[in-house]
């Protein structure tokens, strides 16, 4: 069985392209900088997938390897409502299979599902920015502690180190 990959960042980008969440499991720490650009760059090799996968009328919300930079692999998921996943996997000389990195958003949106979807969040937002899940989501509240905490999750799986106590330098929100 081939080893697992490893993961160094999660973000989650909302439909009008503010981060929601940007979760960096990578040692050291000083790296956070590095992986919210990695976020940012993605986004417009991801509108570039989105706008081809349009015209042939695709509906695969899986939008395989995006590019590498130096050691890191990223890799992005569009969801339904067009939140947008991105992955940065740690490059190593193994093949890191598709349905391997596919489990891993499958995890990461029901994470975000889940959290999106519970009845009993209320939420504080004006009914004009319904659409902008930035503003709904605001992930860096106490309220969606259950969503970070579900990305973290997650990240144990993969083999991340989480550390004890979540602080605002290593889960950002915007």
């Amino acid at each position: 069985m081939p080893p697992q990959p490893r993961l160094n960042a999660v973000a989650f980008v909302s439909p009008q392209n503010h981060p929601i969440l940007i979760r960096t499991f990578a040692q050291p720490r000083q790296d956070e900088l590095k992986y919210h650009y990695i976020a940012h760059t993605s986004l417009d090799v991801i509108e570039e997938r989105i706008a081809s996968a349009q015209a042939a009328k695709s509906t695969e919300c899986y939008l395989s390897l995006l590019y590498t930079m130096e050691d890191v692999a990223v890799y992005g998921y569009v969801t339904p409502l067009r939140v947008k996943i991105i992955l940065a996997l740690a490059l190593t000389d193994a093949v890191v299979r598709d349905i391997d990195v596919i489990a891993i958003f499958k995890a990461m949106h029901t994470a975000y599902h889940l959290s999106v979807a519970n009845p009993f969040l209320k939420v504080n937002m004006p009914l004009e920015s319904v659409n902008d899940h930035a503003a709904m989501l605001s992930a860096g509240s106490a309220k969606w502690k259950a969503f970070r905490q579900r990305v973290d999750d997650v990240g144990r799986v993969m083999g991340a180190s989480i550390p004890s106590s979540t602080s605002n330098a290593s889960t950002q929100s915007h």
